[in-house]
C-alpha cells in the first residue's frame, strides 16, 4: 500500500451506517475505531445533489457528506490528504462489470472492488450476467462458464450493502443469448442463434425463471432486463411461424410481459434503450437525432421501465445531449450509460476513455442527469487486466465529482489502490495511434498483434496498408513504454505491471520477427530466415511463454478457473504456428519446398483497409467457418 493518512473514529462520531462501512473497510486500509491517527468526524448535511467535503485540521478531519457515497468519498479523500468540497448531481453512480464474456470475478476479488469503488464515491455495482448464474432445474444454463450461485450473489450484496452499495442484476430476457441458445435442450425457444423467440410460452417461463432468481438473489428492488441489439427479431422461427410482424410490436408485446414479470416479484426494470431507436430508421442506427419514434412505442413505456442510454464513442457533449433529449421525447427520464474501455483491449484504455467519457459526464452534468454508470464490458474474451482499469474507475469518479486535476486522482489512485497511477496509464499507451483511426475506436489493437497468425500476418500486413511504416513506428513507442513500466513492474494491486512488462517484450518480438520475415523471404536472404528460424523464433516463444504464465497468474488472481483456457488456447495455437513457421522456414531452405505459400499470400498495400478487433479475424483468412 503507498502511504496514505491513518484515520481514527469513534461511534459516537459516525452514524450507525458510517460505522459499518467503516469497519468493512478497515480489513485493507489504515483506519481503526478508537485507534491512532487523524480523528474523523461525521456531519451529515442535507442536499439534493451528493456532496463530500472534507476539511483537515490539526489532528482531525471532519467530513460533510449527503448520503453514504458522500461519506466514503469523503474517507478516501482523507486516506489520498486530499481536502476541499465537492458534488456531483448524480444521485445513482455506479459501474457494470460484465461477467459474461468469459471472465466471473472471484467472490473475494470483488469484495475488494467494493471496497474501492465506496472510497471512490460509487454507489451502485451492476453484475452483466448473460447466463453466468446458476437456475434451478436449468443445468446447461451456464454450464462449464462458472456461474455465480445464489449464495455467492448474496454474499456480494451483503458486503457491498454494507458498504452502501446496490447491488443490481444486469442479465438479457431477449438477445445476447446464444451462450444458452447454442444447446439443443433450448432450440424450442430461439428465434435465432442469438435471440430467444418471442410470444412462446417456454421463453415466458425460462425469463420468469430468471428474474425471480435475482429477486431472491440480491436486496434491490431494481433489475435490468437488457434486450439491447435484438438485431433480426421476428425474422427467424417466429416469421416461419407466425409469418412477419413489425419488431416494435415483438418487442413491445415482449417487454410488457417482461415488465409484468418484473412487478409481480416487485421489481423495477430497466432496459437498453437502442432497440427503440432502430425501430425509427431504415438502417437501424441507434444514434438517430431525428426520425419519429413509431406509435406504439413514444409515449406507451410501461411507467416502471426506465430506460438505459448506452454511448461509449462519442467525443462531444452536444451529441450526449441531443440524444438525451431524445430519450426525454419518449416520456422517460433515462439512466446514462458510459464506458471505462476494457473491451477488445489487454490492458485498459485511457486514452479513449478520457475522449468519450468527459464529454457524455460533462453532458450529464448539464442536463442533470441523474444516475450515471460505467460500463466495463470484456468482448472477445474479456482478456483485458481488468485491474487495470481502476485507473479509469478513480478518474471516473472524480470526473464526476467535478474534479479535474489528474494530479489528484493519481493521489486518491495511490491511497485507495496502493499503485502507481502514472505506470498503469503509460502501459494503456499500447493502444497506440501509429495506425490512423478509421473511426471512434479506431487504436491499433495490441490483441490482434499478439494473435495474429505468424504466418499469414492478417493483422499486420492489414496495418500496413494505413501506414506502411507501422511497426517501425510501433516498436518505437514499445521500447519507450518499457522503460517506464519496468521500474514498476512488482506492482500488482491495480494492474499486474509485470503482466503489462511481458506483454510488452513480447509484442515487440512479435513485430520484429514479422518485418524481419517478410524482408528476408522478399529478398530471397538465406542467412537472414536461417537465423529467424534458429534466434529469433525460439526467442519469441520463450517470450509468449512467460506472458503465458504471467496471464495465467493473472487470471487466476481475480477470476474463476473457467473462461482460461479459451485465452490458453489462443496462446497455444500461437505458439503451435510459431514452431510451424520454423519448419517451414527449414523447409524452404533445404528445398522440400520451393516457396513458402503463406508468405506468398498476402495482400498488396492497395487493398482495402478492413477493421479487425476480434481474435477469429487474425487467427485465419477462413474465420466464418
Amino acid at each position: 500500500m503507498y502511504q496514505c493518512a491513518k484515520l481514527a473514529w469513534r461511534a459516537e462520531d459516525a452514524p450507525a451506517d458510517v460505522a459499518a462501512a467503516l469497519r468493512a473497510l478497515e480489513e485493507e486500509y489504515p483506519i481503526s475505531e478508537g485507534g491512532r491517527g487523524l480523528k474523523v468526524r461525521f456531519v451529515p448535511v442535507r442536499s439534493a445533489d451528493t456532496i463530500s467535503r472534507v476539511d483537515r485540521n490539526r489532528g482531525g478531519v471532519t467530513i460533510e457528506y449527503s448520503n453514504l457515497a458522500g461519506a466514503l468519498r469523503g474517507v478516501g479523500s482523507a486516506l489520498a490528504k486530499l481536502d476541499g468540497g465537492e458534488h456531483t448531481p448524480f444521485v445513482g453512480l455506479g459501474i457494470m462489470l460484465d461477467v459474461s464474456r468469459n471472465m466471473v470475478m472471484r467472490v473475494e476479488h470483488l469484495k475488494q472492488w467494493l471496497r474501492r469503488l465506496a472510497l471512490c464515491g460509487y454507489g451502485q455495482l451492476l453484475l452483466y450476467c448473460e447466463d453466468t448464474y446458476e437456475l434451478e432445474d436449468e443445468p446447461l444454463f451456464g454450464a462449464y462458464r462458472g456461474p455465480y450461485t445464489k449464495e455467492e450473489l448474496r454474499e456480494i450484496d451483503d458486503y457491498a450493502a454494507a458498504l452502501g452499495i446496490e447491488v443490481i442484476g444486469c442479465i438479457q430476457t431477449l438477445g445476447h443469448l446464444e451462450q444458452i441458445l447454442k444447446y439443443k435442450t433450448y432450440a424450442g425457444i430461439s428465434d435465432t442463434e442469438r435471440i430467444m423467440l418471442v410470444d412462446s410460452p417456454e421463453t415466458e417461463r425460462l425469463v420468469a425463471k430468471m428474474i425471480e432468481f435475482w429477486s431472491g438473489a440480491l436486496r434491490s428492488r431494481r433489475i435490468h432486463v437488457g434486450m439491447d441489439e435484438a438485431h433480426g427479431l421476428g425474422r427467424g422461427r417466429h416469421q416461419t411461424l407466425h409469418g412477419a410482424v413489425p419488431e416494435s410490436a415483438l418487442m413491445m408485446r415482449h417487454l410488457r410481459k417482461v415488465a409484468a414479470v418484473c412487478e409481480a416479484h416487485g421489481m423495477a426494470p430497466m432496459l437498453w434503450s437502442d432497440m427503440f431507436f432502430r425501430m425509427t430508421n431504415p438502417e437501424h442506427e441507434y444514434y438517430d437525432y431525428t426520425s419519429p419514434f413509431p406509435a406504439e412505442v413514444k409515449g406507451k413505456l410501461d411507467p416502471a421501465v426506465q430506460p438505459v442510454y448506452w454511448d461509449y464513442y462519442h467525443r462531444d457533449a452536444a451529441d450526449y445531449r441531443a440524444m438525451i433529449a431524445r430519450h426525454r421525447e419518449l416520456g422517460k427520464e433515462p439512466v446514462m450509460a458510459s464506458g471505462i474501455w476494457t473491451w477488445s483491449r489487454l490492458w485498459y484504455d485511457h486514452r479513449q476513455t478520457q475522449a468519450t467519457a468527459v464529454p457524455c459526464i460533462e453532458a450529464c452534468r448539464q442536463e442533470r442527469v441523474r444516475e450515471l454508470f460505467f460500463t466495463m464490458w470484456g468482448d472477445d474474451g474479456a482478456y483485458c487486466d481488468f485491474d487495470s482499469a481502476l485507473a479509469g474507475i478513480v478518474r471516473c469518479a472524480d470526473l464526476a465529482y467535478g474534479c479535474r486535476d489528474e494530479n489528484d486522482t493519481a493521489e486518491r489512485f495511490a491511497a485507495i489502490c496502493g499503485a502507481d497511477y502514472g505506470a498503469v496509464i503509460a502501459a494503456s499507451e499500447i493502444q497506440s495511434r501509429v495506425v490512423p483511426e478509421t473511426g471512434n475506436a479506431g487504436d491499433l489493437y495490441p490483441a490482434m498483434v499478439l494473435w495474429d497468425d505468424p504466418l499469414l500476418g492478417i493483422y499486420f500486413d492489414n496495418c500496413k496498408r494505413l501506414n506502411p511504416e507501422f511497426d517501425l513506428n510501433y516498436l518505437d513507442e514499445l521500447d519507450d513504454i518499457l522503460g517506464r513500466i519496468m521500474p514498476f513492474a512488482e506492482e500488482n494491486q491495480a494492474g499486474d505491471m509485470e503482466y503489462a512488462v511481458e506483454l510488452v517484450k513480447f509484442l515487440i518480438k512479435k513485430l520484429e520477427l514479422r518485418g524481419a520475415l517478410e524482408a528476408a523471404y522478399d529478398h530471397g536472404d538465406r542467412m537472414a530466415l536461417r537465423e529467424l528460424a534458429a534466434t529469433t523464433i525460439p526467442a519469441a516463444v520463450a517470450a509468449l511463454t512467460e506472458l503465458d504464465a504471467a496471464f495465467r497468474r493473472d487470471w487466476l488472481t481475480r477470476a474463476k478457473a473457467q473462461g482460461l483456457e479459451r485465452i490458453q488456447a489462443r496462446n497455444a495455437g500461437q505458439l503451435a504456428r510459431l514452431e510451424e513457421l520454423a519448419l517451414r522456414i527449414r523447409e524452404y531452405l533445404d528445398g522440400s519446398v520451393e516457396r513458402i505459400e503463406e508468405l506468398d499470400d498476402r495482400l498488396p498495400l492497395s487493398a482495402p483497409y478492413e477493421p479487425m478487433n476480434y481474435y477469429k479475424k487474425v487467427s485465419s483468412g477462413s474465420w466464418l467457418i
